[in-house]
């Protein structure tokens, strides 16, 4: 039996490591951290303990094509404090946004996309 401790890290394939950056420092507001000096480009983040490791692969078969936003494909969820506040510094920064507030989930949603398509969700606890 297998026995896990957390989840380490998620990897994420972007094209332009300047645009990614920009959206995960400065719009998801992601705090950077060192990254071993490998021999190809990316940009590791830090969330609660767990991290985010962006990796430049212009050829990924990972990258959507079709960038529109939809809560059925791969993504991975950060959980925020709060939704309106959330909502609101991503309508400010023109981020496109799929809005749901009252998921059959059990916690309130917002799905948006980094510039290559990799799909974020962000959730709280659902309010009655």
């Amino acid at each position: 039996m297998i026995q896990y401790e957390c989840l380490h890290h998620v990897s994420l394939t972007v094209t332009n490591l300047e645009q990614a950056k920009h959206f995960y420092s400065n719009i998801l507001c992601l705090k950077e951290i060192q990254r071993p000096n490998f021999d190809f480009p990316g940009a590791w983040y830090e969330i609660e303990g767990q991290q985010l490791h962006l990796i430049v692969l212009p050829t990924s078969q990972t990258i959507r094509q079709d960038k529109r936003l939809s809560s059925r494909e791969g993504h991975f969820a950060l959980r925020v404090k709060d939704y309106d506040a959330t909502l609101n510094w991503l309508k400010r920064h023109d981020v496109e946004l799929l809005e749901k507030p009252k998921s059959m989930s059990g916690f309130a949603q917002i799905f948006c996309a980094d510039p290559d398509g990799n799909l974020i969700e962000l959730n709280v606890e659902q309010t009655n």
